[in-house]
């Protein structure tokens, strides 16, 4: 007996059978798979009537490419199609209703998908042209540069996905990694032709660096348009914006040369304290419902008798989640950040005259499925020597306690390293972080400048303390990135439709929203972005 499973394969070989039964069975049935845009559907015809009168009074203005893959990317944009229509862009929606990005899905189901796309999208019509991306023809050849760019890209979907950086691409993970190398390819191609041919004022993607979504950037920048990228910290009502470069990258450099003269207060100062006094004491903070920390401050007594530690000089590491977007594509000389683990615990494998603190992420928790920085660690030697101590995800170690009891930070492109610096810790800062290169981190470009960097910290740790105009560089770097770097916006990913409910789109459209996110629409298309003292 056939299953349902091979039954929707047989059946989206044939024409047509997937848009009969969409019209007979599905079209008015909710969405019980992966991918719905059910509560799109409801609310987006009073919301395009919201709009609508906005839209018709505004003064023109730019083409705009907005690229949504993933049903909850859908949603936003659609709502942010509608903003930008509102304020006179002439806006074009392109979606990818995938759900599963790291499985092939039967081409019934994924038809269905594009029908029920469609279908939500409806009243966006006349002020959003809505365009299914699997539904365009296209190009023939790739250039060079772009087939490079799709062998990077689907080499770290690859280890987003299996959140390892080891990635088999002619063993295990062939299948995987192909699957990856055929989608972005058509994305690419179809990305191609359709800007060659409508080429917009300004293209807008989420994230930027991974699956299709990356590519998309890469065939903007490659055809010289300018792109925007985008995505949320934990903080509601905050966006992490670029222009032209992959909001991943985190790139401050446009922040930090407009910004390290403005004025740094006390009122600054105590921002960003009351911001790392709720991250050491394992609160909320903000608009946040995120814990930085499950454990509060014990205090440096406390941890270092729980740890076992001695009166010998004391060097953190601080580690990162394998497999995070925020990681990938980061490496400074090192391969990896598991090989830049592994040889530097090798290396101090035998100095037996500190300690050696690696702090595994607490996040590792959150996603089980990673590859442990722990376990590379017991990779790296046959057996752990008594001066290297790791402090498991889940121990009950607050890392801002390691922080102050360390006399030397060693940081791949965790904030931990800016916040050693904050406290006048040297830091070695070895992956492509966005404080490496700001006056207050030591930043080597290949193994030998790193381990002479290493033998030089350590031959002369009170030396290598931060002085008083370093640290004040870090703590101002540190307000700019945390408090001026994410910008006002309405609606984060996360718990969209309850940051809808605070603002709806009349409000955000009318006088208070352009007062309070007006700025932040403009950078969103191309516009520069002025900050206030």
């Amino acid at each position: 007996m056939i299953n349902k499973k091979a039954l929707k394969t047989i059946l989206g070989e044939v024409p047509l059978t997937a848009e009969i039964d969409w019209l007979l069975r599905q079209r008015n049935r909710s969405r019980k798979d992966h991918f719905s845009l059910d509560r799109l559907s409801k609310t987006l015809p009073d919301a395009a009537a919201t709009a609508r009168p906005f839209a018709e009074a505004a003064p023109r203005g730019k083409k705009i490419l907005l690229f949504a893959v993933l049903h909850y990317w859908i949603e936003q944009l659609a709502y942010l199609s509608l903003t930008l229509s509102g304020q006179g862009h002439q806006v074009t929606l392109m979606t990818l209703p995938y759900s599963e990005w790291n499985q092939e899905k039967d081409k019934f189901t994924q038809r269905q998908r594009i029908l029920h796309t469609r279908e939500a999208l409806k009243p966006l019509a006349t002020l959003v042209e809505h365009v299914p991306f699997l539904g365009l023809k296209p190009a023939s050849t790739l250039p060079e540069q772009l087939d490079a760019d799709i062998a990077e890209i689907s080499l770290w979907d690859a280890q987003y996905t299996l959140m390892r950086e080891e990635v088999d691409r002619e063993g295990k993970d062939r299948q995987l990694y192909q699957l990856r190398i055929r989608r972005n390819q058509f994305a690419a191609r179809a990305a191609l032709a359709w800007m060659q041919d409508n080429r917009p004022d300004a293209v807008l993607v989420p994230n930027g660096l991974i699956l299709e979504m990356g590519v998309v950037y890469r065939v903007a920048k490659f055809l010289g348009i300018p792109v925007m990228t985008f995505e949320f910290n934990d903080q509601r009502e905050q966006i992490w914006l670029a222009q032209n470069s992959s909001i991943m990258r985190q790139d401050t450099d446009f922040i930090w040369e407009a910004r390290q003269d403005a004025p740094i207060t006390e009122t600054h100062y105590k921002r960003v304290a009351d911001l790392e006094n709720a991250r050491r004491g394992a609160r909320v903070w903000g608009k946040s419902k995120r814990l930085w920390q499950y454990v509060s401050s014990q205090g440096a007594d406390v941890t270092r008798r729980q740890i076992g530690l001695d009166k010998r000089p004391i060097v953190m590491l601080a580690a990162n989640v394998l497999g995070d977007s925020l990681t990938l594509g980061r490496n400074v000389f090192a391969e990896s950040m598991s090989e830049w683990l592994t040889k530097t615990v090798q290396f101090l494998a035998d100095r037996t005259e500190i300690q050696f603190v690696i702090r595994v992420h607490p996040g590792e928790m959150i996603v089980p499925q990673a590859k442990s920085m722990g376990q590379v660690v017991w990779e790296a030697l046959p057996a752990i020597p008594e001066h290297i101590h790791v402090i498991a995800p889940d121990d009950k170690v607050n890392t801002y306690d390691l922080i102050e009891i360390a006399d030397l930070g060693l940081v791949y492109t965790t904030t931990v390293g800016l916040e050693m610096a904050m406290n006048g810790r040297p830091v070695i800062c070895c992956g492509h972080t966005h404080y490496r290169g700001r006056g207050f981190t030591i930043d080597p470009n290949n193994w030998d400048a790193y381990f002479k960097a290493l033998k030089e910290a350590l031959a002369d740790i009170p030396g290598h303390r931060l002085g008083e105009k370093q640290i004040k560089t870090a703590w101002n770097y540190a307000y700019r990135f945390f408090f001026e770097y994410p910008l006002a916006f309405p609606w984060r990913l996360m718990g969209f439709w309850e940051d809808l409910e605070v603002w709806p789109l009349e409000r955000v459209l009318g006088p208070e929203g352009r007062a309070e996110f007006g700025d932040t629409f403009r950078f969103l298309v191309g516009e520069p972005y002025t900050w206030k003292d």
